[in-house]
């Protein structure tokens, strides 16, 4: 199923997001984590794609897992900035051959290569979006693309973060998931500038709870999201402690999904770093809110 429609109208949406493993002993578990993850009857889950294309094998075989077997709508991310034209025409060949129509087109981190981008390379996620709908069976694809609340950590003015966007919009995307936030004031601004710069496709929140403070202020240094007051307090508080720190990170992400959804925001993504215990918590909290009975 297209994620375009499960998008579309004002019904309540929530997905989650696994990644492939490279080695070791994850790569056991991974079962358990599609099992798992698939078991919290998610609108859809999406597929992470390795640097430079590193589990671009992985990210195949899970999405054609979760759906053939678990019959779960996936969408496989498809990053482009380490590849070559030809390469990114062959993952999508793939995709489409073993039946997934919806991808997440994204960019990708920059090498430290002083060659690049070459002839053959993209340089933006926007180029990547228009190749994909030029090819074969590229109009009939669903294709989502990475937007950023609080503007993306490149990208010095937030307006000119918006043009590119849109940019990337015109070329052909069908919805846009959020890098995390932590203040749904942020997200609420965004959401406002965006309309009014044409930008309306259904635009997913995405959600990442704190149950590591160390990994997430990594996250945060890399993206440029940053934590409110509120919510380093918490984590001040509770950081070395990782079972109160699981607790208030969960009750932390339950409250600020259910603020989103209560002024209108339908569409929830969680990033459960491939813990769908995490994931099934809230979803438990919010169970009356997101899958509300008559």
């Amino acid at each position: 199923m297209k994620l375009s429609d499960i998008l579309a109208g004002d019904r309540v949406t929530v997905s989650c997001e696994l990644f492939p493993p490279k080695t070791g002993a994850a790569l056991e578990k991974v079962e358990d984590v599609l099992r798992d993850t698939a078991a919290l009857g998610p609108d859809f889950i999406s597929v992470t794609y390795g640097a430079g294309g590193s589990t671009s094998k992985r990210t195949l075989e899970l999405a054609s897992r979760l759906q053939d077997v678990y019959h779960v709508p996936a969408l496989a991310h498809l990053t482009c900035v380490s590849s070559t034209r030809e390469e990114v025409a062959a993952q999508a060949a793939r995709l489409q051959a073993a039946g997934l129509e919806n991808i997440l087109a994204l960019r990708g981190d920059v090498p430290q290569d002083a060659s690049f981008p070459s002839p053959a390379q993209f340089r933006y996620a926007s180029e990547l979006v228009s190749y994909l709908r030029g090819l074969p069976g590229g109009g009939d694809l669903c294709i989502g693309g990475a937007c950023y609340p609080e503007g993306h950590v490149e990208c010095p003015h937030f307006s000119a973060d918006l043009d590119n966007l849109k940019r990337k919009v015109d070329a052909g995307l069908d919805f846009l998931t959020t890098q995390m936030f932590f203040d749904n004031d942020v997200l609420y601004r965004f959401l406002f500038r965006a309309l009014s710069r044409g930008i309306d496709v259904p635009i997913v929140a995405g959600i990442m709870p704190v149950t590591n403070v160390k990994q997430i202020r990594r996250s945060c240094e890399l993206s440029g999201s940053v934590m409110p007051p509120r919510l380093q307090g918490i984590a001040d508080r509770f950081g070395d402690d990782p079972a109160a720190m699981r607790q208030a990170g969960i009750a932390y992400a339950t409250e600020q999904i259910l603020d989103l959804i209560a002024h209108g925001v339908t569409h929830i993504h969680i990033y459960t770093m491939n813990k769908p215990d995490v994931a099934a918590r809230i979803m438990d909290n919010l169970s009356a809110v997101i899958r509300p009975h008559g």
